[in-house]
């Protein structure tokens, strides 16, 4: 089974997050506190509409820093081996529930701009096949209880 902490990203992707990283934890951030310090100078912090919308801007600003520098922390930048195993950054064809169907197994960020569809590896079908081969059968309960029987037809790298 794949080390579900690692997110594989083709270089792409991960450029476009290591610049979104750079922009909000440089230029933005101290946009932030700009406007913040020029609303705390209006003086009344109390009925500062634009010092706590700054404020609530920064929160989710630094919410995203970390997001960011955690998901970087935890890349591999390419592709896993062509080895018929489903793991991370694998497109998956499978019968699932008596339909055929290909999506891309991994992370949205991996995805960039394809038309696939993406199911993670903590997602009930992505646990249910995370480390199975090609052949293999198994199932996942969805949310209404019932059984949902999968059949792994083929997996392949990701080219983005």
């Amino acid at each position: 089974m794949a080390d579900a902490s690692v997110t594989w990203l083709t270089q792409e992707a991960h450029d476009k997050l290591k610049a979104e990283l750079e922009h909000l934890s440089g230029p933005y951030r101290a946009e932030i506190t700009e406007r913040i310090a020029a609303a705390r100078d209006e003086g009344d912090l109390k009925e500062n509409g634009g010092y706590h919308a700054a404020r609530e801007e920064q929160g989710k600003n630094e919410l995203r820093i970390l997001e960011l520098t955690e998901k970087l922390r935890n890349v591999q930048v390419g592709t896993p081996a062509d080895d018929g195993k489903v793991e991370p950054g694998m497109v998956v064809t499978a019968v699932v529930a008596g339909d055929e169907m290909s999506f891309l197994f991994g992370s949205r960020e991996m995805a960039g701009s394809t038309e696939l569809d993406v199911y993670s590896p903590t997602s009930p079908l992505g646990a249910a096949i995370d480390g199975k081969s090609i052949g293999a059968k198994t199932s996942y309960q969805a949310p209404n209880g019932r059984d949902i029987p999968v059949e792994i037809t083929g997996a392949k790298p990701f080219q983005g």
